[in-house]
């Protein structure tokens, strides 16, 4: 057995070539700790990934492999299962294109069925962008949607996670006039509880505290300022605790990140996406990871776009994507612990 033989097997998908993706996956390839945490395959171009490592003057040899079976996994071989093909010579760095569209359609599917047949033990996902995917013609805006499809589930939440905060979102990307109307119990409930369950399942937290956020200033303030409180959160959290599980809430969002920053629970559960990812972005801007939780296999992500105002430019920086990577192997090794 050689000496990596034990580290989980992890599929990165490139994402839009002409966006920030092929230059920060060369740069984690070049890093010896995150050869130390898996075993990475990536999913997507090496014509493309060869200029970005040529850009960034970086000692890596690419090899283009059919299946896992042709793996080599040292400290400079990064191993590339090809997609759509991209010219890398044509390519047009910041521009979205139905070109790039379909190369990173190509990229995730072909990730997500090797996740489900188990040859990944998990998947990161580099950044994609919905006009892209739009002008490929594809249905789907964005990985969430696209992944959970490809899997088949249909309940799944997407949680933003750091050292110090993490939050799970009962709403995503929706017009704020909306999120009100959109909230029931039985969706907040559904959120908590996958979000309980994978702090157990991948995080390795026996017991976690999970705190939830109120809708309106004060959650709600008795009514004062909102209903939601008490028709839909309240009962959810009630529900929630007579499970068993160590639930608080509704909280008022303006301090309940607060205490959790600082320890008091593990995740807050959010109401809608910028009620999370505002206080989350405050604190880990650089190093947040984007994972979807509920799903059959384990995925990943960087939690920012493909920053095509510096595309290619050799200024990107690759700190989100290897923090996604550790998660993934993190999560994918508390897995094979259960």
């Amino acid at each position: 057995m050689t000496s990596t033989q034990h580290l989980p097997i992890i599929g990165i998908t490139m994402g839009d070539p002409a966006g920030i993706g092929p230059e920060i996956i060369c740069s984690a390839m070049a890093r010896e700790h995150v050869r130390r945490l898996c075993r990475p395959v990536v999913l997507g171009d090496a014509g493309v990934l060869m200029k970005a490592s040529q850009l960034l003057k970086l000692p890596l040899d690419f090899q283009k492999i059919d299946s896992l079976d042709h793996a080599v996994f040292d400290r400079k071989t990064v191993n590339v299962i090809q997609g759509y093909p991209v010219d890398a010579e044509k390519m047009r760095p910041g521009l979205p294109a139905g070109e790039t569209g379909k190369a990173m359609l190509s990229y995730i599917e072909k990730c997500v069925a090797l996740a489900m047949e188990k040859e990944l033990d998990a998947m990161v996902t580099a950044p994609v962008t919905k006009t892209a995917l739009k002008l490929a013609g594809s249905e789907y805006h964005g990985h969430t949607e696209l992944i959970s499809h490809r899997t088949g589930a249909d309940r799944f939440a997407m949680m933003l996670t750091g050292n110090r905060l993490k939050v799970v979102l009962v709403t995503i990307h929706m017009p704020l006039s909306r999120v009100p109307g959109s909230l029931t119990r039985e969706k907040v409930l559904e959120t908590i509880e996958i979000c309980r369950n994978s702090l157990v399942e991948r995080f390795g937290i026996n017991q976690p505290k999970v705190a939830v956020a109120g809708l309106n200033p004060h959650a709600g303030e008795d009514g004062m300022f909102g209903e939601q409180e008490r028709k839909i959160i309240e009962p959810a959290v009630r529900s929630a605790v007579t499970r068993g599980w160590d639930v608080s809430g509704p909280l008022p969002p303006d301090t309940v990140f607060f205490h959790a920053v600082n320890g008091k629970f593990d995740c807050v559960v959010c109401m809608y996406h910028d009620q999370g990812l505002i206080p989350f972005k405050m604190v880990h801007f650089k190093d947040g990871v984007n994972t979807t939780l509920g799903l059959d296999i384990i995925r990943t992500s960087v939690d920012h776009g493909t920053a095509y105002d510096i595309a290619w430019k050799g200024l990107a920086d690759d700190t989100s994507l290897v923090e996604a990577v550790k998660l993934a192997a993190f999560q994918a090794q508390n897995q094979k612990k259960r």
